[in-house]
């Protein structure tokens, strides 16, 4: 007989959706507890820029792979998905449902799907080559030698433009058509508002998260170390922040340029997303709510 597949949850979409909200909501309903799969949110220190949930979130529904590396090092899909399944196991040791929830779909789909994480050792000569080009000229080249993988990245950031080219260069990416045999079975489910929606909530939260203090969130990690370089390498707030901070721009060029960054960087998720057919899409997590509570009843009670 074969093994049983383990029951995951998955709730995907674009920053701003209310992933998190509709997370702990299921959580707190089907006695679940959450992996979050985002790529900044494992840093300690970037709090508001990253859209942490709270402390008293924490309280109520566990969280895992939060505050679990140092902004001074690199935290990779490898390291998320090692950690990633010795939380799975510890949350199915209590007897609950894991959720994975998060806007970082490559880190999502290695995990989910067990893909092959693309075994390419930086090559340090190539990468000095390389920093002698700007980000337009790297994505040009990127978008040369992988279309389909530049429009799913931060044609903004230069370290993962190239680290994209080392690899296209030196190696290849999983194709994420051809998935390996998954011990997982998933439940996937996706937060797409109407454009103008997600527009609006992605204005408020923004406002709100300068009123929270990001500003200083981000200066107070480059006094405690963490170099303007390193700040920029980690994209929307904590790269336009940074350039701010430095003097590149003025205040209102920084929020004109944030938030026309974050719509795109939500446009990239999505196209990411769309590739996986398995992904029942909603409008609101109200209507995700009602859609998953028969199919969770049904799994938490199996």
């Amino acid at each position: 007989m074969s093994k049983r597949k383990i029951n995951i949850l998955a709730i995907v979409g674009q920053t701003a959706s209310g992933k998190s909200t509709l997370a702990i909501k299921l959580a707190t309903l089907f006695n679940g507890e959450i992996i979050s799969a985002d790529s900044r949110q494992v840093y300690k220190g970037m709090n508001i820029g990253s859209g942490k949930v709270t402390n008293q979130e924490r309280k109520i529904i566990p969280h895992h792979l939060l505050d679990v590396a140092s902004p001074k090092r690199n935290y990779t899909v490898a390291h998320f998905v090692r950690d990633a399944q010795t939380a799975i196991k510890t949350i199915l040791h209590k007897n609950k449902l894991p959720i994975v929830c998060g806007g970082t779909g490559f880190w999502i789909d290695t995990l989910l799907f067990n893909l092959p994480i693309a075994q390419v050792p930086p090559h340090q000569a190539f990468r000095k080559k390389l920093t002698h080009l700007n980000v337009e000229q790297l994505f040009t080249k990127l978008k040369k030698l992988n279309p389909r993988r530049a429009r799913t990245i931060d044609q903004n950031n230069p370290v993962r433009l190239i680290r994209a080219i080392e690899i296209e260069t030196f190696g290849t990416l999983p194709n994420l058509h051809k998935k390996n045999q998954s011990p997982y079975s998933i439940t996937w489910i996706g937060l797409h508002p109407q454009d103008h929606v997600l527009k609006t909530q992605i204005h408020r939260r923004l406002m709100s998260r300068f009123k929270k203090g990001m500003v200083q969130e981000v200066r107070h990690l480059h006094a405690s170390g963490v170099s303007w370089k390193r700040l920029e390498k980690f994209g929307l707030e904590y790269r336009d922040i940074a350039q701010y901070l430095q003097h590149k721009t003025t205040k209102e060029e920084m929020i004109l340029n944030l938030e026309k960054n974050i719509r795109a960087y939500a446009k990239r998720q999505m196209t990411w997303f769309k590739r996986n057919s398995q992904i029942a899409w909603f409008s609101t997590p109200q209507d995700a709510v009602r859609y998953c509570v028969p199919i969770l009843k049904k799994i938490t009670t199996s």
